[in-house]
């Protein structure tokens, strides 16, 4: 998971590089955003050192745009300490520093605050309605605990240990903890003889970024892809399984399933195959030019349709150019599949190669649900939130 430690002013930062590191530690990429009053309490280059990348608490460092693209990158802001002031902000919209900008534009539901402030001013009222306001639109909250104060008096108001709040995120914000998914993602390469295939454009692209969106809401992946330059992040939570063929990631996906709570197959295998493959190069055959005979490949969406279960989830991707919610809900039913995501070649911006997509989801109960055009990691988690809630 992305996450980006956010610290502000407040003497419980000194325990935000112990958090970063145990964070690190769990596997996930962590970058800190800091107030101008948390750099009193902890330096920049003590954070810069135990997450490996550049503190971001300057808006305008880069022209006043970074709080966007760390958001796209972000899969949540955790900001420990929450001091009332940064609480406060945020329950008015406020957004008036590198922080503060970020938290504003952040979905709330990506949000988790460690409060931490004396006692008297976490019971002030005021606190307490920004607090269940917050909560209310889906920010959640760890802590604060019963203790000493650094003001020598004991009350709540301590800011949860590091430790305990590792722990809240993996328990309140991975919903597919213990489950494990199966991806298939890429094209599949034909071959025609040593030096020659059929293939197609896909680049992997929106199959590596669904699972990686899995294993940031706490699944197992199966990644099963086809030939493709991408690499996936550093992830002990992917287990990815390289082949070339549709009948080589069939087999790959068949054997996988009945272990998995679903299956998300984005895929594009080719529909057909040579039915003769030369070991050697083949030579020109002149002006007559070359014959192929095709031959269908196995529909490992129909296979795995066949396969599933009650307990399973199975959702397919169909990419049209023509008649495209009709076919998408044909393949539906036909497949047996609880969702489809449909990509049309008509919306630019979509489709292979770019790192943009703009879907629309279709579930087998007749709802749809069609997204803007958005980037490829966004549209994963969108996907991931839909199918697998």
């Amino acid at each position: 998971m992305n996450i980006v430690v956010g610290i502000t002013g407040g003497i419980a930062a000194y325990k935000a590089p112990e958090l970063v590191r145990l964070l690190v530690k769990a596997g996930h990429e962590v970058r800190c955003a800091a107030t101008e009053h948390a750099l009193q309490f902890v330096t920049r280059v003590t954070l810069e050192t135990v997450s490996q990348h550049p503190l971001y608490s300057d808006l305008f460092a880069t022209g006043g745009t970074e709080h966007i693209s760390v958001r796209e990158w972000a899969d949540m802001v955790v900001v420990a300490p929450a001091t009332a002031n940064c609480i406060g902000k945020l329950a008015s919209g406020i957004a008036d520093d590198a922080l503060s900008t970020l938290l504003v534009a952040m979905p709330p539901e990506r949000i988790l605050l460690a409060p931490a402030m004396n006692s008297g001013m976490w019971l002030n009222p005021a606190v307490q309605r920004n607090v269940q306001t917050l909560q209310g639109w889906g920010v959640c909250t760890v802590g604060p605990a019963e203790g000493e104060l650094a003001c020598g008096t004991s009350g709540p108001g301590r800011m949860a240990e590091p430790v305990e709040i590792v722990n809240a995120i993996s328990n309140g914000h991975l919903p597919l903890a213990a489950q494990r998914w199966l991806v298939t993602a890429g094209p599949t390469y034909e071959k025609i003889d040593s030096v020659r295939f059929i293939g197609n454009y896909s680049s992997g692209k929106m199959g590596f970024a669904l699972a990686q969106a899995l294993a940031d809401a706490g699944a197992e992946v199966e990644l099963v892809t086809g030939p493709t330059a991408l690499s996936i992040s550093t992830n002990k939570h992917i287990n990815v399984h390289r082949v070339e063929s549709a009948r080589e990631m069939h087999a790959a996906a068949t054997a996988l399933f009945p272990q998995c709570r679903g299956a998300i197959l984005s895929a594009a295998v080719a529909d057909y195959r040579p039915a003769e493959q030369a070991d050697h190069k083949l030579k020109k055959q002149g002006d007559e030019g070359m014959t192929l005979r095709l031959v269908q490949n196995p529909d490992i969406l129909a296979t795995l349709g066949g396969m599933k279960t009650d307990s399973q989830t199975l959702v397919g991707f169909a990419l049209e150019t023509d008649h495209e919610l009709e076919n998408a809900e044909k393949k539906l039913a036909k497949k047996n599949l609880d969702y489809i995501v449909l990509n049309s070649l008509r919306d630019e911006g979509a489709g292979f190669g770019v790192d943009t997509n703009k879907v629309t989801i279709l579930s087998r109960d007749g709802s749809h649900c069609e997204s803007p055009l958005m980037s490829k990691k966004e549209v994963a988690r969108l996907i991931v939130e839909t199918v697998a809630p």
